[in-house]
């Protein structure tokens, strides 16, 4: 095992690098997609109803149909990968804005109406801040999901280290098959932590202490 990590070392970090920068991208435009989205329909009853089914039923279709259903539009490599991160990590998140903006208080709504501040001013200075605790809850949900889906790419030739699973896998049994497919499941659960890791980091500097959840 520690001959295969020394002899391919280079290749290893520059596929950590891949697939960290994948989740990364993905996950930052997923946020701004559900939070536009949520933003939009959090107000309206029918529209949060439509919005949580679509977030519940996304997550029951299979990563594998969807890349596959993807390849024939948009071809093999880093297009299909970026839709499919990107679809995986705004269903949680989008829920997540949902809920977080529909549990601030009315009164508190009423009171920064009240002393002037307009709808998009009360959202972004008093409702998204608020909702924001629940909301980053559902982006590290989103984060260490994707980060197993993103590996799953590597099937239509998507980035990162899904491609050294996918290589052991087709040569099960044969030389290095097994020390391939540890190498990536270590190295993306060791990804999947250090991401969290970050994004607690995040929540400390962006949620003030009498709000956090």
């Amino acid at each position: 095992m520690a001959d295969f990590i020394s002899e391919r070392l280079g290749q290893i970090f520059f596929a950590s690098w891949q697939h960290f920068s994948l989740v990364i991208q993905c996950l930052a435009l997923a946020t701004v997609l559900s939070l536009i989205i949520g933003s939009l329909v959090y107000r309206k009853k029918s529209l949060v109803s439509a919005a949580n089914s679509v977030s519940a039923i996304g997550l029951t279709v299979p990563s594998f149909a969807l890349i596959g259903i993807l390849v024939v539009p948009f071809g093999f490599g880093v297009t299909q990968a970026v839709i499919v991160t990107t679809f995986y990590a705004a269903l949680p998140i989008l829920r997540n804005t949902v809920v977080g903006l529909s549990g601030v208080k009315p009164t508190i709504v009423e009171s920064a109406r009240g002393i002037g501040m307009s709808r998009m001013g009360t959202l972004l200075q008093v409702e998204l801040p608020l909702a924001w605790p629940v909301i980053l809850a559902g982006v590290r949900v989103s984060a260490q999901m994707v980060m197993g889906i993103a590996a799953i790419t590597a099937y239509a030739l998507g980035p990162g280290l899904g491609g050294f699973i996918f290589s052991g896998l087709s040569r099960l049994g044969g030389a290095n098959s097994f020390e391939s497919v540890v190498t990536g499941v270590v190295g993306i659960i060791l990804l999947a932590l250090l991401l969290d890791l970050l994004l607690v980091g995040l929540g400390r500097l962006t949620i003030p202490g009498g709000i956090r959840v």
